[in-house]
């Protein structure tokens, strides 16, 4: 079973605790139409640690009119029309993904990819078991029902996106019964750390308790604090672009994650998650010790004589754990004094007779 499917078939909600999240390595179109370089990618992503690699799917004709100018920073990406950048990346369709598929299934490692149209959707159907939706298709309602009668989980980014926008998404798919993760977004390429606004992924948990909520990073990967902090956040799927080489120019490349920023965060979510540890409170086997010899028992303060009745004055606690706990102090007041205990030994229920009427203040 896939990671994915494991983690929407496993998903409960819960305030007090942490999933381990799903790595998701966006491929996206970093092949550039090569698919020497698309293996190259699913085996690094996999070496790397990653759960998934996902691409994107499309043809320029059907994404974006021959009209459709830039948003992007064209020092980076000089192409200054969205047709011209989608039509250099649109070379692989069908059957190089089925390769690329193959090729994910012998490196372990789930296949996903976006799909802009509904030719591509349905021959991905055959290939993936979770749709992945863009924040660009958010108001596209027909798109999204058609994706959703292929009845799979679905995850959808909310980049750019007010909040009646995700709520009117999330209604169209609640009424398809496909069980839905939520992924914060910003939409711009590179986001700086500040504009990162995590705090969102706080916000999405609380408005949609029922589905599962992530993170699609589009910061540049530095120390990769930022995935960690949104894992932090309660986010169980984590997506972010993935290259080869993050000095070409152009398209994901300069923004994206490489196998060694991969490796690095995948070695620190492990000990992460080492450290956080179980999140329902209990005492631990290597807290025993501390158990026994860190707390008190209830103590003979003085010598106290046989058929004595044991008034506070006879009484203090102090460590070890040995005898009867302090918290059953106003049990052992009025008890009697079955044999002589000395001063400072440990009172245990066998050296005391069964209690009077009442805890007593005065001595036998």
């Amino acid at each position: 079973m896939s990671k994915l499917i494991s983690l929407f078939e496993g998903f409960r909600r819960s305030e007090r605790s942490l999933f381990r999240p799903c790595i998701i390595a966006e491929a996206g179109v970093n092949h550039e139409g090569k698919m020497e370089l698309a293996h190259r990618l699913i085996e690094e992503a996999a070496g790397a640690g990653a759960d998934a690699i996902k691409f994107q799917t499309y043809k320029a004709e059907t994404i974006a009119s021959r009209h459709s100018p830039a948003y992007w920073d064209t020092s980076k990406e000089p192409t200054l029309s969205q047709f011209e950048l989608f039509k250099k990346y649109d070379k692989f369709w069908k059957k190089e993904f089925e390769d690329i598929k193959s090729c994910c299934d012998r490196n372990g490692i789930e296949f996903l990819s976006t799909p802009f149209d509904i030719e591509s959707a349905r021959f991905l159907n055959d290939m993936v078991d979770v749709f992945k939706i863009s924040s660009s298709d958010i108001t596209n309602r027909p798109f999204i029902e058609f994706i959703c009668d292929f009845g799979k989980p679905i995850i959808l980014s909310t980049g750019a996106s007010y909040l009646y926008e995700i709520e009117e998404a999330v209604m169209w798919i609640q009424d398809k019964g496909n069980p839905l993760a939520l992924l914060h977004c910003v939409l711009n390429y590179p986001t700086e750390n500040r504009n990162a606004h995590l705090g969102m992924i706080l916000h999405l948990r609380e408005k949609f308790p029922d589905h599962l909520i992530g993170y699609s990073d589009h910061t540049l990967p530095g120390d990769m604090r930022v995935l960690m902090t949104a894992t932090l956040l309660g986010a169980v799927v984590l997506e972010k672009h993935f290259t080869h080489d993050k000095s070409l120019p152009g398209n994901d490349h300069y923004h994206a994650m490489d196998k060694e920023d991969l490796a690095r965060f995948r070695a620190d979510l492990d000990e992460t998650f080492e450290m956080l540890g179980r999140f329902d409170k209990h005492s631990l086997p290597s807290e025993e010790p501390a158990r026994k010899n860190a707390r008190r028992s209830l103590v003979a303060s003085r010598d106290i004589h046989r058929g004595r009745c044991l008034t506070a004055e006879d009484v203090t606690w102090k460590r070890p754990a040995f005898g009867i706990s302090p918290r059953d102090y106003d049990r052992v007041l009025g008890r009697t004094a079955r044999v002589d205990i000395e001063k400072d030994a440990s009172l245990d229920w066998g050296m005391l007779d069964a209690a009077l009427d009442g805890p007593s203040t005065k001595n036998a």
